[in-house]
C-alpha cells in the first residue's frame, strides 16, 4: 500500500459513517477539536490513579476500553484533518523535522525537559 494509503482508507471509512448519518452539518473544525479533546480526556481517565498505566495494571477489560477510546481519538483527529484538508502523514513528517531541531538527540538524550529548559 502506498504511504498514507491506510490513513486515506480510514478517512474514507469515517466519511462514509458520517455521511450515512447526515452528521457533516455538526462537524465544524471547532466542534471536532472539542470532541477530540473530550475523547482524549476519556482516554486519560482510564489511567487516573494508576502508577504507570502498563497493561498489567489495566487488565484485559480496561485495556479493551482504552483501545476503544484510542480509536475515538483517532477518528476525530482523522475527521478534523479531513475537514481542514490536512495530510496527517505529511504533517507528522514536517513536525518531526521541527522536533529534531528543537530537541537534538545528542543534547537531550534521557532528559524530559522542554526545549526552552535545557542549555543548548
Amino acid at each position: 500500500m502506498q504511504p498514507g494509503g491506510e490513513l486515506e482508507q480510514l478517512r474514507g471509512i469515517v466519511r462514509a459513517f458520517v455521511d450515512e448519518r447526515d452528521w457533516d452539518q455538526f462537524h465544524s473544525p471547532r466542534n471536532l477539536a472539542a470532541a477530540l479533546t473530550v475523547e482524549a480526556a476519556e482516554l486519560l481517565e482510564h489511567f487516573q490513579w494508576l502508577q504507570h498505566g502498563r497493561p498489567d495494571e489495566l487488565g484485559a477489560a480496561k485495556l479493551a476500553e482504552v483501545r476503544h477510546e484510542m480509536a475515538d481519538v483517532l477518528v476525530y483527529l482523522v475527521r478534523l484533518a479531513d475537514k481542514l484538508d490536512v495530510d496527517l502523514l505529511a504533517a507528522v513528517q514536517d513536525k518531526m523535522v521541527l522536533n529534531r531541531a528543537k530537541y537534538p538527540a545528542d543534547q537531550v538524550r534521557g532528559d524530559a525537559r522542554k526545549y526552552h529548559e535545557y542549555k543548548r
